[in-house]
């Protein structure tokens, strides 16, 4: 009796029959008719059907939204799970009994809570590099400003496989971005040297580069058109250093022919050293600061513009210590001397602009320097020629010593005398054999 009593059913018949009971006494007691008693038991049916009807939809629907809710949590597993390139984590079988809806419900959605979490993750993993690769990229492309819209993320590839893809694109970026960073190091190393030598300003020439890269401390260009103005940068100023070298090259040759024109002192070209040590060098080779500017090449060449004031000055003084030089080599090399009337001509002519001294003193040298080549080649005969007049010379003393009535006084001196007059007739015994040598000659 207590478990009918406890069956849902049970109670609520054995509750509207005890209500229908009292409904007949109290009809019995009013008078109610048969048609109209069978008239309210019939409403009385009608809304009763009605109600359990409206719970019976309700129960429907409940159970539809759990199926509804349980597919839903499964498609959404599973898609997750495929994003992620993961095998699904709950697979009902067809034939498995899981129990009630409720209890499936309640077994998929901490299943998809933990998967929801894990994507949240991945997510966030996919965006910290993609904001690294966008970043860079955008290093390299040239917009160097802030991105403020999050990367574009495919949601229906989280898996590793496309992370791992997306770690060896960033490290790939990360090397050139590393690449350009150490080339544009080394053009700035190399601007930075050459706009030293040169005397220029270093974060000017850089600015008219990219402004970027005059600010040590903030963001600097990456892209290739930057690349591209500073390589162009440094091969304009190395263009510039190589012109100016040459150009300080020959005012420093210049110099070199002045000093030695007019046997400048060492100590006074002492000064200059600095100057004529690089006449040789190459461009690499020169690296002193301001070494090629502007100021200092006109330094140079207003050193060559006295010098040259100098060397007009002394042109005449120079081409008559030449011709001296010329003298005294063909007195010595019994040669036949320039004619003084041609020296004056030359000098007259000099004098009046007429005639380049410099061509003058040119000329004087080959002459020098062709009179020595002929007095080498005489040499030996010169040197016959020297001893024959010396034999001749001692021949006249010979000769007045033996006119002499008081050679053999006794005196002082006098037996250096007799010996020197015996050298001699040893001497002039020989003349006839040297004049014959010379003549053969």
């Amino acid at each position: 009796m207590a478990t009918i009593q406890k069956d849902p059913i049970l109670q609520v018949e054995t509750t509207c029959g005890s209500l229908l009971y009292e409904l007949q006494i109290i009809w019995d007691e009013v008078g109610e008719t048969e048609t109209d008693r069978d008239k309210m038991l019939l409403e009385l049916e009608r809304e009763c059907l009605e109600v359990y009807r409206r719970k019976v939809d309700q129960a429907n629907r409940c159970r539809a939204q759990l199926r509804q809710a349980i597919a839903d949590a499964e498609a959404e597993l599973a898609t997750i799970c495929s994003a992620m390139g993961e095998r699904p984590v709950h697979i009902r079988q067809s034939d498995q009994s899981v129990g009630s809806l409720k209890q499936e419900l309640g077994t998929i959605l901490p299943e998809l809570e933990e998967m929801q979490k894990r994507k949240i993750e991945r997510r966030n993993q996919f965006v910290v590099v993609l904001e690294e690769i966008d970043s860079i990229a955008n290093d390299i492309k040239g917009q160097g400003e802030l991105v403020l819209s999050k990367p574009l993320i495919d949601e229906t590839d989280l898996s590793m496989r496309k992370l791992e893809e997306l770690h060896c694109q960033l490290q790939a970026l990360q090397k050139e971005k590393s690449d350009r960073v150490e080339m544009i190091r080394k053009h700035l190393c190399t601007l930075y040297s050459h706009c030293s030598v040169l005397g220029m300003d270093f974060n000017e020439v850089v600015g008219q580069v990219n402004p970027t890269l005059s600010d040590p401390e903030g963001p600097r260009s990456l892209s290739d058109h930057t690349i591209e103005k500073l390589g162009a940068a440094v091969q304009k100023l190395r263009e510039v250093k190589i012109q100016r070298m040459q150009r300080l090259q020959d005012l420093a040759t210049t110099m070199l022919e002045l000093w030695n024109l007019m046997d400048t002192p060492t100590e006074e070209q002492q000064e200059y050293q600095h100057i004529t040590c690089n006449i040789a060098a190459s461009e690499h080779e020169i690296t002193e600061a301001n070494s090629l500017s502007e100021d200092f090449i006109k330094y140079v060449e207003a050193e060559v513009v006295r010098l040259d004031a100098v060397k007009t000055s002394k042109m005449k003084e120079l081409v008559l210590k030449k011709r001296s030089e010329l003298e005294d080599i063909c007195r010595k090399t019994h040669l036949l001397p320039v004619s003084d009337s041609a020296i004056d001509q030359t000098i007259a002519a000099i004098e009046s602009g007429i005639v380049d001294a410099t061509m003058v003193l040119e000329h004087l040298e080959q002459h020098i320097s062709k009179i020595k080549e002929e007095a080498l080649s005489r040499k030996e005969i010169l040197e016959r020629v020297e001893k024959w007049l010396s034999a001749c010379d001692e021949e006249s003393w010979l000769e007045e010593y033996n006119r002499d009535d008081n050679r053999y006084n006794a005196g002082r001196g006098a037996h250096l005398t007799l010996k020197r007059a015996e050298k001699a007739r040893n001497l002039v015994n020989k003349l006839p054999g040297m004049v014959e040598a010379l003549a053969s000659k």
